[in-house]
């Protein structure tokens, strides 16, 4: 049966890529950055800020939605856009990785994931069918199917074993989507681990099953950046072109710079709201620790060149203060801040790849992370 493409690519520029892709819920511009939305809310911010600062599309988490509130209660509250008022595109993750990570007494086999809830230990089982099952009773216009993610590094024959776990995974899923209205959409996820001929098998055989869009997993999960990157390399040639690439779980600005450069399409991380939450913000002089003393009497803001009032308007000195006195605003303005920053880092990126100039605005972008913050004053 053949899969209906709802991206438009529009432009290229070496292999960076925009598009755009259209969901029941609203035009997603590509590549795009999904601020994670963990349990139906984006930690310090309001989701008017989130649609301020030029988000297309936010992530939710199966896992933890279908433990608290519990995906029917969000199904019967009308959805998980209507729950949250974002009432915009979203894609939900399968779970399988908080499962992984966060569950107590956990045991895979080739039916399902059987786990201890970490919030009060009730019993539960995650199937590539109950995974289906949630999502769309969440009501997400994107969701991805059930995969083992195996974190790194790891054996040769434990990456082997699951990925070939979540190929088959991946079809039981495509066959519990198949009822759902048209224009929702799966993604199949490559895995393999570091193992580039794994890689190049687990995105061949999803492409032989067939999807909306392709996402690439099992990375960000403590391997270096060079070898993410490479996975990238193998991987994404192999993916179709007319398809949305996705890398989930990445990740900081210069990781996304750089997955852009090699054909990615789809970003998502909580480093913007969980980074803001430590002190921590990103500007275009790359990231600035708000707790170090050389702030406390500084009276210029973050970037005065910046677009967001947050960003230009409050000084470095009252951002410390706030920081150090561990008072809440301060972790809120951090993430708004942050968030807007990674937002304009992909307005950025989209116009560059559509003017042809991409290799230009990276090498520029990157000199001016390295050149790194303004003299202290």
């Amino acid at each position: 049966m053949t899969v209906p493409n709802h991206f438009e690519l529009l432009g290229t520029d070496g292999a960076a890529r925009t598009g755009r892709l259209t969901t029941p819920h609203g035009v997603v511009r590509t590549p795009a950055f999904m601020p994670v939305g963990t349990a139906g809310a984006m930690k310090g911010l309001h989701w008017r800020e989130v649609r301020d600062a030029g988000a297309d599309i936010v992530l939710g988490n199966t896992y933890h939605l279908m433990l608290r509130p519990g995906a029917e209660r969000i199904a019967a509250l009308g959805g998980l856009q209507r729950f949250t008022t974002w009432n915009g595109p979203m894609l939900t993750d399968s779970g399988g990785f908080q499962v992984m990570s966060l569950a107590q007494l956990r045991k895979v086999n080739e039916q399902a994931v059987t786990f201890r809830s970490h919030i009060d230990g009730a019993a539960l089982e995650l199937s590539p069918e109950r995974a289906i099952e949630v999502q769309r009773l969440l009501g997400s216009d994107i969701a991805m199917q059930l995969d083992e993610c195996v974190r790194l590094p790891a054996d040769h024959a434990d990456i082997e074993r699951a990925m070939q776990l979540s190929l088959r995974w991946a079809e039981r899923c495509k066959r519990a989507f198949e009822t759902a209205p048209d224009g929702y959409m799966l993604f199949g996820i490559v895995q393999g681990g570091d193992v580039p001929e794994l890689r190049h098998d687990s995105a061949r055989g999803l492409i032989d099953i067939g999807f909306h869009g392709y996402a690439i997993g099992g990375l960000a999960v403590g391997e270096p950046q060079e070898v993410m990157l490479a996975m990238i390399e193998e991987a994404a040639p192999i993916l179709p072109a007319d398809r949305p690439r996705y890398l989930m779980g990445v990740g900081t600005p210069e990781d996304i710079l750089e997955a852009v450069a090699r054909g990615i399409d789809m970003f998502d991380c909580v480093m913007p709201t969980r980074n803001g939450r430590h002190g921590l913000a990103f500007t275009q002089y790359g990231p600035i620790n708000l707790r170090n003393a050389k702030h406390a009497d500084d009276p210029r803001p973050l970037d005065e060149e910046s677009d967001w009032p947050s960003t230009r308007n409050y000084s470095r000195a009252y951002l410390h203060h706030l920081v150090k006195s561990s008072e809440t605003l301060g972790a809120m303005l951090l993430s708004e801040i942050n968030t807007a920053y990674y937002q304009r880092l992909m307005r950025d990126i989209r116009a560059a790849i559509a003017a042809g100039r991409f290799e230009e605005f990276r090498l520029r972008t990157r000199e001016a992370w390295e050149r790194g913050d303004l003299p202290p004053r």
